[in-house]
């Protein structure tokens, strides 16, 4: 018959604890806990009002993206998961928009935030990539949730947040393809 250990050594750290003082914290935890713990979880967001030089939230046309529209995003990393969701305010009303994470930081030309952010490099699908899409309401609000099932590498993140022109194309030759860029939210680690 074989014992497990683990309950002598929680006792002697118990001991230790109440004999010794506080007890020393656990250095790198094993096991699937931990890999679903608070500190494996990573957090992005970005909001702002869209202005034409703030690269944190910057418009890049004004007529897609009024004087007045803000949108605010998080994203949220954990265990096998990331959660991505998008509230927008002030676009034109009754419109759709494509909305996707990017590769890199909004900067003053619509370029500079890069190709679509994508968790298996080469697949151009939401599955891969985080399509955001809203359809606007009477005032132009919307609001998007994107669901994957992978989890986002630490070494490897999405910078930005890019709204474009038109709709997403789902399929063939011009998937994942969304029009020109209207205005970009600048990511940041939480």
């Amino acid at each position: 018959m074989r014992v497990s250990k683990l309950p002598l050594v929680l006792l002697a750290v118990a001991c230790a604890g109440a004999c010794a003082g506080p007890p020393a914290p656990v250095q790198n935890a094993a096991g699937p806990e931990a890999a679903k713990s608070p500190e494996s979880a990573i957090t992005l967001s970005g909001s702002g009002e869209f202005t034409d030089d703030d690269t944190s939230a910057i418009a890049y046309d004004r007529k897609l993206a009024p004087k007045g529209a803000q949108a605010s995003v998080t994203v949220e990393s954990s265990g096998d998961e990331t959660t991505t969701s998008l509230v927008a305010e002030g676009l034109l009303p009754d419109r759709r928009y494509g909305v996707h994470l990017h590769t890199k930081p909004c900067g003053k030309k619509p370029d500079d935030s890069g190709p679509h952010f994508q968790h298996n490099p080469g697949k151009i699908n939401p599955e891969s990539e985080v399509w955001l899409d809203i359809r606007t309401d009477d005032e132009g609000a919307g609001r998007s949730t994107a669901r994957n099932d992978w989890a986002l590498d630490p070494d490897k993140l999405p910078s930005s947040l890019v709204i474009h022109s038109k709709p997403t194309t789902p399929k063939g030759s011009e998937a994942g393809m969304a029009g020109d860029r209207v205005a970009c939210l600048t990511l940041a680690k939480v």
